[in-house]
């Protein structure tokens, strides 16, 4: 299988479906092989018939093989209703070389649609900034997987520039107009003004909303670990653009790294207390890492709720 961390390589796929398919099946094959092949990835087009239901949609030809009786699946059948955020704010789109934040997170989405579509599950797309921007129903036809491809690659092809994030008004929005007991699965830096007392207090009361609506939640924080949270620069001064704000400085790494990074793990200290006060996942998504982590998170709080 192509190493799929290779921008260019991604890029003449030019087929998310394809990306996707890649992503997926590598990863089955390899959690057959390993310790986790107990995971729920055996995606049969049959289930096993139970007295009393109809037979309208008994497979004989099944029955003349096996001598059981099994029923035929069709898509409208699902086990799980789930809900995928995307943060479109222009901080996402950070790093400029390589594969930046968004585009991880896209490609992440489309493997996790293509992986709910297989298991008939049933999945909606919201993309989001400073509010709800665009946001789909959950179904689990072929149909809407495709459609919402759609909606992803116009994200990917035009990166939005100086927009900002509210990201708990968005889970108000969210938790507010969904189905109760649904999977909810944020992609976002979680870089909302992290020094603002309020702002996180917020955050946590939206955090505390989707808990009240009986939502399972999964947060990947999306982050350039090297440049984010290591701040590993040159060790020269550095001109350095907000790209959700415009606003400019220029300063020697060196002189601000301890100050930052003490600032940053405050900030995650706490996201970290809150998440697990309220049974939330938090997942550190490194965009240098790959894809395999996210779906076996996924997987595993998938099963949990079987």
């Amino acid at each position: 299988m192509p190493t799929l961390s290779n921008d260019q390589h991604i890029r003449q796929l030019a087929n998310l479906e394809l990306l996707a398919r890649q992503v997926v099946e590598g990863f089955i094959t390899g959690l057959h092989q390993s310790p986790f092949h107990g995971f729920s990835v055996e995606f049969a087009e049959h289930r096993l018939y139970n007295n009393g239901e109809s037979v309208k949609n008994i497979d004989w030809k099944l029955l003349a093989r096996t001598d059981k009786l099994f029923v035929k699946q069709f898509e409208e059948e699902t086990n799980l209703r789930c809900y995928l955020l995307l943060d479109t704010s222009s901080s996402m789109n950070f790093p400029e070389n390589g594969t930046s934040k968004l585009q991880f997170s896209i490609y992440a989405i489309a493997s996790l649609m293509y992986l709910f579509k297989k298991q008939r599950d049933a999945f909606g797309l919201c993309l989001f900034s400073d509010k709800v921007d665009w946001m789909s129903p959950a179904r689990s036809t072929s149909k809407h997987l495709f459609h919402l491809y759609t909606e992803l690659e116009k994200v990917y092809d035009i990166p939005r520039e100086n927009t900002t994030t509210s990201i708990a008004r968005v889970l108000h929005h969210v938790a507010a107009g969904i189905h109760q007991r649904s999977m909810v699965i944020i992609f976002s830096d979680m870089l909302e003004n992290s020094l603002d007392a309020e702002k996180t207090r917020q955050l946590f009361a939206a955090i505390q909303h989707l808990k009240f609506k009986k939502h399972e939640v999964i947060i990947f924080n999306v982050t350039s670990r090297k440049k984010e949270l290591e701040f590993d620069f040159d060790n020269r001064p550095h001109h350095f653009v907000d790209i959700e704000t415009g606003a400019e400085v220029r300063v020697h790494p060196n002189k601000i790294r301890e100050s930052y990074q003490s600032a940053l793990r405050e900030y995650r200290h706490q996201l970290e207390l809150k998440c697990a006060q309220y049974h939330i996942q938090l997942v550190d998504a490194d965009i240098d890492q790959g894809y395999n982590g996210i779906l076996k998170e996924y997987l595993i709080k998938r099963n949990n709720m079987i």
